[in-house]
């Protein structure tokens, strides 16, 4: 296994307190508040790749679990996790892994890019969908109805934002001598 250098970490932790401050950002608008951590998970996979990228997420999942205010609303605790909006939480990690794995894998063509992306939201969608569902009780389409169809076009809309924005700060970090210490 390789070893982790202190600037891969310093990078990890720094895209860590991205996700902490853009994760609480949000809109409640009923049982699945509009959050800003879709956005800061591709951000993070795009700039750190898969491996470090899903490890800052990782990361902040652990910061919120361990009462540090930073999901949706300024919560954070075991209750937050395990709650109705638990499952959506959760599946950040495995969506930042599959997008972080077609952002790599497919480094110019951005049709693959975008498609691992939204292969990670579908995942994350029916992973949420269906914790929400056993939590609160809901049926699985009074779940989808509830957490997902609200939401496709603002999380469309994320994934553009970060796609552009991410593929921007990329390129332009691969022009200094920094960024191949963090990849």
């Amino acid at each position: 296994m390789k070893k982790i250098t202190v600037p891969q970490m310093s990078a990890t932790a720094v895209m860590a307190a991205v996700l902490c401050v853009l994760g609480p950002l949000s809109v409640p608008i009923g049982a699945v508040p509009i959050s800003l951590t879709p956005l800061a998970v591709y951000l993070a996979v795009f700039l750190l790749g898969k491996n470090k990228g899903t490890l800052a997420v990782f990361l902040y999942i652990l910061i919120g679990l361990a009462g540090i205010p930073v999901f949706s609303g300024f919560s954070g605790g075991p209750g937050k996790l395990f709650g109705p909006t638990g499952g959506y939480i959760i599946s950040f990690v495995p969506m930042a892994y599959i997008a972080g794995l077609f952002i790599d894998r497919y480094g110019n063509r951005w049709p693959m890019q975008v498609a691992g992306m939204l292969l990670g939201l579908l995942l994350c969608y029916a992973f949420g969908t269906a914790w929400l569902a056993f939590v609160s009780g809901y049926s699985f389409s009074a779940a989808l109805a509830v957490g997902v169809l609200p939401f496709i076009g603002f999380d469309l809309a994320k994934i553009a934002v970060s796609f552009f924005l991410g593929r921007t700060l990329r390129e332009r970090l691969e022009k200094t001598k920094l960024y191949a210490s963090i990849r």
